[in-house]
């Protein structure tokens, strides 16, 4: 079991946590402080007639709108459900359970008042994986992700629907089921859910775990299609890299060295004195998109370990502060700085791959031993072009825009949200790119008499029980397709 508690919790840290499907719990601390925070903003609002935005005034513009005691609790179920106006493409389960963790996270710091039942509800659902049905459209990353956060709190009220063993229904029946009564908003409660910045940190986190196996792998299929294509490796040589010292580019050219050591291919002598770009410039180009997505990281962790509701409650010097801790833009543009990042990844991949079916290096035109009747691997490549190109489109950065909104109230917004969707669509494609430059490497390396290193020689082994050696023409999606889940259930760490 995972203690939620007031410790840094790492990117890495996360990721084990998500994997290894532990249940959650709250420290004793935590406990306290929430208690705490909660107690002194009631005891905040009994003593006194003054103003509190979105505690006891309306939200948005309405904020100079005093509303009754009486109302309070109808104020902020009210929120939630007005503020529930998510619609398109469906979040996938595997990020509102980050979502979730990191509502959790964030709620548990003590700075939010909100009572204890209502995190250890949260909880409940998290252990429980019931998680609530979030839609991709409706946040401007300003007030928070407001709208998708709205639809995570939804099924505490034992409204909206939500996932319970993978199939969609309504949160009032799975609330009936497991005896769990619909919870009572009290005041800021609303407020608190809905402000934060976890729907898009959430995309970000789900990312970034991506993003860190996903750099490994291009290096590991960039260097089987350096063999496969024939290529010289003096690139790769540490002195080069040593005197431009950017972090990535020494980590990814040592890596290449790496998995060349003992490759017969890459120790033959080469006729070429140079190779294209997509192949020398390895170190450079892959090593950049480390460095971002190590700045990514940075980033997104504190993310993770901050409070970003409003207002927030400092019980210990009497103060309940108004400010704009939900504005995501920090995330915001590291969201489309990995994108960029991963897209490259994905672009100088599809380089490779034209370079190895366009019939050079003794290799055969398209890859196939019959070129002409075989048309061979050379719609693959059409594929990936498509998949770069589209790529490239989602890489218009959404942080760069805002649209004024709330009658002006909020009238800079980060766009962070639309961000994150779009980095997620960048991640799969990336993995597409990977998959077809795999498939194409190994058909490759399959004309060559000499045999490539130890690591890849393995890695095309293990391929090889999925996919045969192309000897004529067939259905090439079918391939793609094993390709795509080979790479994606590869134990890559363990190359490394």
């Amino acid at each position: 079991m995972h203690q939620v508690s007031k410790k840094w919790l790492s990117i890495e840290h996360l990721g084990k946590l998500l994997s290894s499907k532990e249940t959650l719990s709250l420290s004793a601390e935590c406990q306290t402080e929430i208690q705490a925070c909660y107690d002194f903003l009631h005891q905040k609002i009994n003593a006194t007639k003054e103003s509190y935005y979105g505690i006891n005034t309306g939200f948005g513009s309405l904020c100079n709108v005093k509303i009754n005691v009486d109302a309070l609790e109808e104020l902020q179920s009210n929120l939630v459900r007005s503020h529930a106006c998510g619609i398109g493409d469906l979040v996938p389960e595997e990020v509102i359970q980050i979502i979730l963790l990191l509502k959790i996270k964030s709620l548990s710091l003590g700075h939010s008042a909100v009572s204890l039942a209502l995190i250890e509800r949260l909880i409940e659902m998290y252990n429980a994986e019931v998680f609530p049905v979030l839609y991709q459209l409706g946040s401007l990353g300003a007030s928070g992700d407001l709208a998708p956060l709205a639809h995570l709190s939804l099924p505490l009220l034992g409204d909206g629907e939500v996932y319970q063993d993978g199939v969609r229904t309504s949160s009032a029946k799975v609330l009936e089921e497991k005896a769990w009564a619909p919870l009572k908003l009290q005041p800021k409660e609303g407020l608190a859910l809905l402000n934060g910045t976890q729907f898009s940190t959430g995309y970000g986190v789900w990312a970034l775990l991506k993003a860190q196996r996903l750099s490994k792998l291009a290096d590991l299929i960039a260097a089987m299609s350096m063999d496969a294509f024939a290529c010289v490796t003096s690139p790769f040589d540490a002195r080069l890299h040593d005197i431009r010292a950017h972090e990535g580019q020494v980590e990814t050219a040592a890596t290449i060295r790496k998995l060349l050591k003992g490759s017969a291919l890459a120790a033959s002598p080469k006729e070429t004195v140079q190779d294209p770009y997509a192949f020398r410039c390895v170190p450079q180009v892959h090593g950049a998109s480390k460095d971002t997505i190590a700045h990514a990281q940075k980033v997104i962790e504190r993310e993770v370990n901050s409070v970003t509701d409003n207002p927030n409650i400092f019980p210990d010097s009497d103060a309940i502060l108004s400010g704009g801790n939900f504005h995501a833009q920090p995330i915001a543009l590291v969201l489309d700085f990995m994108a960029i990042a991963l897209s490259e990844l994905g672009s100088i991949s599809e380089r490779r791959l034209y370079q190895l079916i366009s019939g050079q290096r003794g290799l055969p035109a398209f890859l196939t031993p019959n070129s002409g009747l075989h048309s061979g691997l050379m719609i693959t490549q059409y594929t990936a072009a498509s998949i770069a190109s589209q790529n490239k489109q989602y890489c218009m950065p959404a942080s760069v825009d805002s649209i004024v909104s709330c009658n002006g109230q909020e009238d800079h917004v980060s766009m962070a949200a639309n961000a994150a969707t779009k980095l997620y669509k960048v991640v799969e494609n990336v993995e597409r790119l990977l998959a077809i430059e795999l498939l194409s490497a190994a058909q490759a390396l399959s004309f060559r008499t000499e045999k490539s290193s130890p690591i890849i020689e393995k890695v095309v082994a293990q391929f090889r029980t999925l996919v045969p050696v192309m000897e004529s023409d067939h259905i090439f999606s079918e391939d793609m397709a094993k390709a795509l889940s080979f790479v994606q259930n590869l134990e890559v760490e363990d190359l490394f």
